[in-house]
């Protein structure tokens, strides 16, 4: 077995941190080329299809990104294996200290990823568009604002990709974890997504949501801030229930 302190923390740091970075980069840059104006995607944009496919495709790459430390790019995952009592990854118990740096790491990864894709983006932002719109690259928002049910929602979908991540070992044992957790994601988004946009991370939309109240963006209207918690408190909830749900069943 590997020693604790066989995966250092600036490694820890460094993997989740690049892993969320790409997931954002591509997550980010689907929903913009969607939305903004005069991309090529806005022209002929296929819809919801499109951004599902884009950002459970941006999953799967970061997840080979952040793959030193099983790609979890989401604090939901990292508290969700710690209430199953599973290591975070080979080496890596779930400490404080630990998840407290997979956390930091994940967040730090986003809202840098979220900036990358707005200056891919920055003549497009640039144009006349509904500040909804700019927003929306950036962060989730629901389609009936409800809190008690957007939350509801968000558990929901957690749930589901959590307690997969957990019982299929994610990205250890097999190499199909990684796409394996793609579709997964193409699939909640397909079937869930639609009352919040499923964010189903709090790095995913709050780190992207900082990055879009502090950036110079052109009409950018409001970050939305009364709604931020809901993809925060929401899937940390479903993360704890999908551990839970492992101890019970499992």
């Amino acid at each position: 077995m590997l020693s604790p302190l066989a995966v250092p923390i600036a490694t820890i740091f460094g993997s989740e941190f690049l892993g969320t970075m790409i997931l954002i980069i591509l997550g980010v840059g689907v929903v913009a080329n969607n939305l903004l104006p005069k991309t090529k995607g806005h022209d002929n944009a296929p819809g919801s299809l499109q951004i599902n496919w884009g950002w459970g495709l941006g999953v799967m790459f970061g997840v080979y990104g952040a793959y030193k430390t099983g790609g979890h790019l989401n604090p939901a995952v990292t508290i969700g294996l710690w209430v199953a009592g599973k290591d975070l990854a080979p080496g890596i118990p779930a400490t404080a200290g630990n998840i407290a740096t997979y956390i930091v790491a994940q967040m730090c990864g986003a809202f840098v990823g979220a900036v990358i894709a707005w200056l891919a983006y920055k003549q497009h932002y640039d144009e006349d568009c509904d500040p909804a719109d700019k927003l929306g690259t950036f962060a989730t928002g629901p389609a009936i604002r409800s809190p008690f049910w957007n939350t509801l929602t968000e558990i929901i979908g957690t749930w589901i990709l959590v307690i997969w991540v957990i019982i299929s070992g994610y990205t250890t044992g097999t190499a199909i974890g990684p796409f394996g957790v793609a579709l997964l994601i193409v699939a909640i988004g397909a079937s869930l997504g639609g009352p919040t946009g499923y964010a189903i991370n709090p790095a995913r939309d709050l780190g992207p949501r900082i990055a879009h109240a502090v950036l110079p963006i052109k009409g950018k209207g409001g970050s939305d801030w009364g709604y931020a918690w809901v993809p925060i408190v929401g899937p940390l909830i479903g993360g704890v229930l999908a551990g839970l749900t492992y101890i019970i069943f499992w």
